[in-house]
């Protein structure tokens, strides 16, 4: 009779489970990581992303900067702050497929009535020979107690390891945070180092152009020229005062923003801009694109990102199916605090086991299983346009390299080109072999070459610093 009672128990609870697996079909959609053997123009695998970034920007003003930025910049403590929660996610879901142990104490009294069920009892019963039942009746408890929910599907422990990979995610967000910061810092240094430059070449046009102005209006007084030549030679060295001040609003700009990311307000930004026109930038070694997914920080936090969206669906999977709880207590209880500790009279003890499964009404675990999937489907999505994006930087980054190495060869010429043409109209000028307009429009045109060649050796100083970042370099401690 027991084991037919046993085997029909256990058919039924096969049965049960058979139903309450049924759970809905989902669509899937598999990572498709594939990227390119090679760049374009390289398949070695040394990769400047390995280089710390003390060792990579030398310039020891903005190794200086870089360093207050990583202790103050307020967005970077507020991530680290997010992680320090995410830390804490863990503890919690770690916590929840642990049993949970608890002491509790508690004292009450009760006075019931005589005429009532209790009442009546009481008054015929004797816990002592010769004494009355004691009214009101005083209640002393205390003792232990569990409760634990047996994780038979691995639905918490899932849960668990779903925070942890996201708590690894934040650390990843943590450093690709790192990275950018590094970046805009040396982006902006740099601004800062060719507006200094062409704030002093604008300085040295002034004093060009006031000679030109002296040397026009004595032939003015020689009646070799006009006082139009004269009005448009003034005019020139007005504008050209007037551009300083643009250069040094743009400075003061520069400055207060690089202020901003390393935490402190207003001040002036110490560098050396004396040795920016000589600046060669430092070779790139971009290495093969397979890299992109263990130096790039933000493709890692993508890629834990998917690990913890694909345990959220096998979670949520777990929820069709029949829970276990047990709760259990064991302690000691008397009317009397001098009977609480009799043993085995006031001791007390339970325990007891539940199973339960969702049946009728599943449409919000169904929800849940559905959006899960969902999320794990677009973290595949953003995972793959992640990677794309990452190869997409590296490639553009060193074309760009290419690209201003000769721009800057040619503007150079340009500029020395330029630079004589002064002299020359100057003496043809002098000689009356050329029109006052001529000697003005070669001294803005040598202006804006010597700003154009500035402005292009930044570019070059940028395009290493964003190919550095592209390729995932800057995190590392």
């Amino acid at each position: 009779m027991t084991s037919r009672y046993i085997i029909k128990s256990f058919a039924m609870a096969l049965l049960a489970i058979a139903v309450f697996s049924c759970t809905p079909e989902l669509t899937k959609r598999e990572v498709n990581t594939g990227l390119p053997d090679e760049y374009q123009t390289s398949a070695d695998t040394t990769n400047s992303a390995d280089i710390k970034w003390r060792e990579f920007f030398t310039d020891p003003y903005l190794a200086a900067l870089i360093d207050t930025a990583l202790m103050n910049n307020q967005e970077l403590n507020i991530t680290l702050q997010e992680i320090e929660m995410s830390r804490n996610e863990v503890m919690a879901k770690k916590g929840e497929y642990l049993p949970s142990i608890g002491l509790g104490a508690g004292v009450g009294a009760d006075k019931v009535g005589r005429y009532t069920r209790n009442g009546a009892l009481e008054a015929t019963t004797d816990i002592e020979p010769g004494k009355e039942f004691p009214e009101p009746l005083g209640d002393f408890t205390f003792g232990a107690y569990a409760n634990w929910e047996v994780d038979i599907w691995k639905k918490l422990r899932n849960a668990k390891a779903s925070a942890f990979n996201r708590y690894m995610a934040s650390v990843e967000g943590k450093n690709f945070l790192v990275t950018n910061l590094i970046a805009e810092i040396a982006n902006s240094y740099y601004e800062l180092l060719a507006l200094d430059n062409q704030l002093e070449i604008v300085r040295q046009n002034i004093q060009i152009q006031q000679d030109a102005l002296d040397i026009v209006k004595y032939q003015k007084q020689s009646a070799r020229v006009t006082e139009l030549a004269v009005k448009r030679f003034q005019a020139q060295v007005l504008n050209t005062r007037s551009l300083q001040y643009e250069i040094k609003q743009a400075i003061i700009e520069t400055e207060n923003r690089i202020n901003f990311l390393i935490g402190r307000y207003p001040q002036t930004v110490d560098r050396d801009h004396t040795q920016f026109s000589s600046l060669v930038p430092q070779s790139i070694k971009q290495g093969i694109p397979a890299q992109l997914l263990q130096n790039r920080p933000d493709v890692r936090q993508a890629e834990l990102e998917l690990i913890a969206a694909k345990l959220d669906v096998k979670s949520a999977k777990a929820n069709f199916y029949p829970s276990l709880g047990i709760t259990a207590g064991v302690g000691y209880q008397a009317f009397n605090p001098s009977h609480l500790i009799r043993t085995p009279e006031s001791l007390l003890y339970s325990m007891a086991g539940e199973i339960m499964a969702p049946l009728v009404n599943r449409n919000a675990i169904k929800a849940i299983y559905l959006n899960a999937n969902a999320r794990q489907i677009q973290t595949v999505v953003n995972y793959e346009q992640t990677i794309l994006n990452a190869y997409i930087e590296v490639a553009n980054q060193v074309s760009n390299i290419d690209n201003l190495a000769n721009a800057y060869d040619l503007k150079s010429q340009q500029v020395q080109t330029l630079t004589e043409s002064i002299d020359i109209s100057n003496t043809l000028f002098k000689s009356a072999r050329a029109d006052y307009m001529e000697v003005l429009l070669t001294q803005r045109e040598a202006l804006e070459s010597r700003f154009d060649l500035i402005e292009t050796k930044m570019k070059q100083m940028h395009s290493v610093v964003n190919i550095y970042r592209a390729l995932g370099g800057g995190w590392q401690e």
